[in-house]
């Protein structure tokens, strides 16, 4: 039987880009296509040395600058190839973007603590958090169906992105994606394959996951 339910073992390492200056400056990028900065491709190059020793199958990212340059430290230290995917872009976030975090409260008040509320909104007027997911999880599913048993796949994205799609894999209903919690930058999170589904074992990590030793396994 194919998909999660099947019971294969496999891996999805979740992997967010690494800091940029915008980072920095607490303003929202959403698709906006901003490089890494020297701290930022350093960051890569560390963390990719670690997610190496999980022996990953494949790799996959979006195709914005941040996500792909994150993504190539990796492929330079594996040598696999690359698959850029526009589905796994940042949230839209229309007249957000480029907007600190500030400018967005002062601005638009009522519509972030709407959002934080978890309400549907169209943060500045662009995508709904339930439409990122609708976008990106298909893609991360359909790239861990391909990977043999027990195989990992490491997806290159962005922090709403990979939280909304966490959400969307896990069966939570997207009024509590929220509890998830962000990725810093160049940090990783981990979903593994049980019986039941996929689960997260790992989230918001930045070093390699120890097995769980207990009575909950």
């Amino acid at each position: 039987m194919n998909g999660a339910q099947g019971g294969r073992g496999r891996r999805i390492v979740l992997w967010r880009h690494g800091r940029t200056a915008w980072n920095l400056e607490r303003r929202f990028q959403g698709t906006t296509d901003i490089e890494l900065t020297d701290e930022g491709v350093a960051q890569a190059r560390r963390a990719a040395r670690l997610l190496a020793s999980l022996k990953p199958d494949a790799i996959i990212a979006s195709d914005l600058r941040r996500a792909a340059a994150t993504a190539a430290e990796l492929a330079s230290v594996t040598g696999l190839g690359i698959q850029h995917d526009a589905a796994l872009r940042e949230t839209f976030a229309g007249t957000w973007q480029g907007l600190t975090h500030d400018e967005i409260i002062g601005r638009y008040g009522e519509e972030y603590a709407a959002w934080k509320r978890g309400e549907p909104i169209r943060r500045g007027g662009g995508e709904l958090e339930t439409e990122v997911a609708d976008r990106a999880a298909p893609v991360v599913l359909r790239h861990a169906d391909q990977l043999p048993d027990g195989g990992t796949l490491v997806v290159v994205s962005h922090g709403g992105t990979i939280r909304t799609t966490i959400g969307r894999l896990l069966g939570l209903e997207a009024f509590h994606w929220e509890g998830l919690g962000g990725l810093s930058n160049c940090c990783w999170s981990v979903l593994g394959e049980g019986a039941r589904g996929w689960r997260l074992l790992e989230h918001n990590a930045g070093t390699l996951p120890e097995p769980v030793l207990g009575d909950d396994v």
